[in-house]
């Protein structure tokens, strides 16, 4: 009786009970690690990532509310003298919201928002199930096919809601047990996690190889990443759907295109320019980004585009702008002053300089950090996760910066072993279709080859 009372006042407390245990062992660790050459500004910092990391590990408040925290601290910790004897300049960690890599999320946001009120995006599935056919391969490959290709412009997290909530009523006739089904609904959160690498709005861990990136004083346009990103992305997809057409597929019966393709109902002329103007700005930008080598605009400034004209012309109100994702803009603010101040600092190159003392191979370090991102993805944020090791392994190799920040960044997308892992395994796991043993499948699949195939792409083109 007295352990269940206990256990009650665990979970009615439990972020509280997160909370202190991840300030104790913050604390614990800072003092362990804590050397006596370490300036006050160092160990303020090492405090921060260690509680930061362990904050977003056990998920005790919500991780942009750790983002906050972070610029918070290091605007006081570092720039006050109650707190420090050498006050910094800390316009630095504040201007993390006025990033370029903050506009070009948002620009991304903006057009997400814009193809779902004008459900553009469900006319392109209903396209894709046209064009796929009867057969039930086909129509997976269709479906991740636009799965991945909507991922790499609009959240993933979105683009997996849509796609499932258009599938709902065929898989429900399908039933729990179906094999075709349960091949459809794994396929969907593969594919939106795999085409998050494909550009730099994809995911956020792209917008934190980039910001890292810039910081040291190099380039990545948005073409650059593709170059990078579109391979992998279609490999990884296009594997992920042999094997699930392998071990699901092999005897699936034909599907009929009633059960996924609704009536077209009539839409309004208003509405109808509404989508023409969406269809235009969408083409614009896409444009834009992809011809940056040539007019040299970079990929922020060409998010002024949605921006300004998504709202000009109405498509987009108040209550649009103010329910795109404001929560992982934060959160990436947050990780990119983080970055920064372990580099203002120096204790980056403390720890990097004892780690490169190890004289291993830069390739083994490649696998490494490729391999690391991959699992810390899979129990914390990939956001968080990039947050920390893209500043280390830079540090590390140096001389190897953009190879580290394009495997971190692409590797953060490769977790997908858990529930929790990403928001698209949570969505396709709440379905009530699928048991967490089938994420293994993909987890297992994109987690152990993903990162392999990322350093060896990265290695061959750099």
């Amino acid at each position: 009786m007295e352990s269940k009372s206990l256990s009650s006042v665990f979970n009615k407390n439990k972020q509280l009970f997160y909370f202190l245990g991840s300030l104790l062992a913050a604390l614990v660790i800072t003092g362990l690690v804590h050397e006596p050459s370490y300036t006050q500004a160092q160990t303020y910092v090492l405090f921060l990532l260690v509680f930061s990391v362990c904050l977003w590990l056990t998920e005790a408040v919500p991780p942009f509310a750790v983002g906050l925290f972070i610029i918070a601290y290091l605007v006081f910790t570092l720039g006050y003298e109650l707190f420090t004897s050498t006050p910094m300049d800390v316009k630095i960690y504040v201007n993390t919201f006025s990033s370029s890599v903050i506009w070009l999320m948002m620009g991304g946001f903006f057009l997400a928002s814009a193809m779902t009120k004008t459900k553009l995006d469900a006319d392109l599935i209903k396209i894709t199930m046209k064009v796929c056919g009867t057969k039930p391969k086909s129509i997976l490959f269709g479906l991740m096919a636009v799965t991945m290709v909507f991922s790499m412009l609009i959240s993933n997290t979105a683009t997996t809601a849509m796609v499932i909530a258009a599938l709902m009523p065929l898989l429900l006739k399908l039933g729990k047990g179906s094999s075709t089904g349960k091949a459809l609904i794994l396929g969907i959160p593969i594919a939106a996690t795999t085409g998050g690498m494909g550009t730099l709005i994809g995911s956020p861990p792209n917008a934190i190889g980039t910001g890292a990136l810039i910081n040291a004083g190099y380039q990545m346009d948005f073409v650059t990443w593709m170059y990078y990103g579109i391979p992998v992305t279609i490999f990884l997809t296009l594997l992920a759907w042999w094997v699930l057409v392998r071990l699901f597929m092999k005897n699936a019966e034909l599907i009929s295109l009633n059960d996924i393709v609704a009536e077209k109902s009539e839409i309004s002329k208003e509405f109808r320019m509404k989508r023409i103007i969406v269809v235009i700005i969408l083409s614009v930008t896409l444009i834009l980004w992809l011809t940056s080598p040539i007019h040299n605009l970079p990929a922020a400034a060409v998010s002024v585009v949605p921006l300004v004209f998504l709202t000009l012309t109405g498509i987009l109100k108040g209550e649009d702008v103010r329910a795109i994702g404001w929560d992982t803009l934060i959160l990436v603010a947050g990780g990119l002053a983080l970055g920064t101040g372990l580099q203002q600092t120096g204790l980056l190159e403390l720890y990097a300089g004892k780690i490169a003392t190890l004289n291993v191979p830069h390739v083994v370090f490649f696998f490494l950090l490729a391999y690391a991102t991959m699992l810390f993805s899979n129990i914390m944020s990939n956001t968080a996760t990039a947050t920390v090791l893209i500043p280390l392994g830079m540090a590390i190799l140096p001389q190897y910066s953009i190879e580290v920040a394009m495997i971190i960044g692409l590797s953060a997308s490769t977790a997908l072993f858990l529930p929790v892992s990403t928001p698209p395994n949570a969505i396709a796991y709440s379905t009530g279709m699928i048991e967490q043993k089938d994420l293994r499948i993909g987890g297992s699949l994109i987690g152990l080859i993903g990162p392999a195939i990322i350093v060896l792409w990265v290695m061959l083109i750099s």
